[in-house]
């Protein structure tokens, strides 16, 4: 078998994406504790350590997938995720069902996802939220990013609405990873908007470009959602609107998306997976110190770790 030469590379960049994805599920979910409301406001962090959530399990199964199969192999990740399924990681009542049917009745996924809502399928984020380190291995090639995540998310999500928003993640994640990427905020969402097709998630990343001068979160919140409806047209334009005002800056992001309210985890989740995706938009090392490790069952990469790597190992970031 042919070994992917750039596989410890794409490895690296997808682990990373998926610390940040973790950090910012992990800490976002603390701030749906009714405890730790004051601590948003102020910016103060909650006791650790923190707890993931399903994002964080969901996205460990598609690294997973990667590092074994080198793109989505949709039978082995729908089994993935039924395997790894840990109701306790606050599962959508729809996928927990779901994933036991696979798990212990050996049902498929392709009836399964096809059947929610009257056969419409799901337009919930649940896709979305779990994309971001796929975009990090596919750095610098975001329309196989794309078409990876479409493939991803048919083994749960089904409506177009959901698949557009895991396009839309992924490529942002793709474009943010490449050095010779979009640099400032109106390219990134523009880039975007260019390789996923028209949907309602396409037109509220529009709306999400003409917002970048706005410094209200809150009315940023109220024109494009922030998950409060966990739907994928609900979600992806506000989460990567804060991307595209904070590149570069992990803390920043967070906390102007913690502090719309909505669908905090899966909201921070994503933003972290995409920043975290290069180097310079990593989580504070105090913050992933704090966060839960990732699960034990994430494959090491076969080829070895890449230069970013062991550049973390040397500095003693784990």
């Amino acid at each position: 078998m042919t070994v992917d030469p750039d596989l410890p590379e794409r490895y690296d960049r997808a682990l990373a994406s998926l610390r940040g994805l973790s950090v910012g599920d992990a800490l976002g979910s603390q701030f749906s504790v009714p405890a730790n409301y004051a601590a948003l406001k102020s910016g103060g962090l909650p006791t650790a350590p923190w707890r993931w959530t399903d994002d964080t399990e969901m996205a460990t199964s598609v690294v997973a997938g990667l590092v074994v199969h080198g793109r989505i192999d949709q039978d082995a990740l729908a089994m993935s995720f039924a395997e790894h399924h840990d109701v306790s990681r606050g599962y959508g009542a729809n996928v927990d069902r779901m994933l036991r049917a696979i798990r212990h009745e050996g049902r498929d996924w392709r009836e399964l996802a096809a059947g929610f809502f009257n056969g419409q399928g799901s337009w919930g984020n649940g896709a979305a939220m779990r994309i971001a380190p796929l975009g990090a291995w596919y750095a610098g090639d975001p329309e196989q990013a794309t078409h990876q995540a479409e493939i991803s998310a048919y083994t749960t999500h089904q409506h177009r609405e959901a698949v557009v928003g895991t396009m839309a993640v992924a490529a942002a994640a793709a474009l943010v990873a490449d050095p010779q990427g979009p640099k400032a905020p109106a390219e990134l969402l523009t880039a975007v908007m260019e390789l996923v097709p028209r949907s309602a998630v396409q037109a509220g990343l529009r709306r999400a470009s003409d917002m970048l001068d706005y410094a209200d979160v809150g009315t940023v919140a109220a024109v494009l959602g922030c998950g409060r409806r966990t739907s994928a047209h609900d979600t992806v334009p506000f989460a990567l609107w804060a991307v595209a005002r904070h590149l570069d800056d992990y803390e920043r992001a967070f906390w102007s998306t913690a502090r719309a309210g909505g669908d905090v985890d899966t909201t921070c989740a994503i933003v972290g997976g995409v920043l975290a995706a290069r180097p310079s938009g990593a989580p504070p090392a105090e913050w992933e110190r704090r966060t839960e490790p990732l699960p034990g069952w994430l494959p090491r990469s076969p080829a070895g770790e890449g230069r970013a790597g062991a550049a973390r190992r040397d500095a003693g970031v784990r």
